[in-house]
């Protein structure tokens, strides 16, 4: 399977890079690739290089303002050059989104796919809340759509997981691979 993580491209406190670590080791054991915007630092490069040390496919796409960031050794680089082509080729091509804690960028990202998942109910998405990181977007997301301003229910949009073992049973679970 093909996993689209989105994260955050800066060094981050050792409780995030922990989760993330384990998360791609998990990945890399269940023989998937990784799709990832590519950048060759922060929780980015943290993911990419557990990842490739345990065997995974690496899948980048990159910015092209971004190129000279982007990790040179992985086993294919997409450049685009704006974030639109980014994530439209990002999620297009995963079999399953997983956002890890990140910033501005990850949140835009996540609000994104679950903005798009009307027209792609089967693409699974995963939040990994590591450390509770994505509380106030979960309680946030509640609140819509318990007031009904989802398109669907919560529970079809995304998943939460607390751990990276549970995200990846979910995945594994529940994410298709007969595309």
């Amino acid at each position: 399977m093909n996993i689209c993580v989105f994260c955050a491209a800066n060094n981050i406190a050792d409780v995030y890079v922990n989760g993330a670590k384990e998360f791609a080791s998990l990945l890399a054991d269940g023989g998937h690739a990784l799709i990832w915007g590519a950048e060759n630092k922060g929780l980015m490069k943290v993911i990419a290089d557990t990842a490739q040390a345990k065997g995974s496919k690496l899948i980048g796409i990159a910015l092209e303002r971004l190129r000279e960031s982007a990790r040179p050794d992985i086993d294919e680089l997409v450049v685009v050059e704006d974030n639109r082509k980014r994530n439209e080729l990002l999620i297009g091509r995963a079999d399953a989104i997983v956002a890890l804690p990140g910033g501005l960028g990850t949140l835009n990202e996540v609000t994104e796919v679950l903005r798009m998942k009307k027209w792609m109910p089967d693409k699974l998405v995963v939040i990994l809340n590591t450390n509770n990181f994505f509380d106030g977007l979960q309680t946030q997301l509640q609140r819509m759509d318990g007031e009904g301003f989802l398109t669907r229910p919560l529970g079809e949009l995304v998943y939460f997981a607390t751990t990276p073992h549970e995200a990846m049973e979910h995945i594994n679970r529940y994410g298709r691979i007969d595309k």
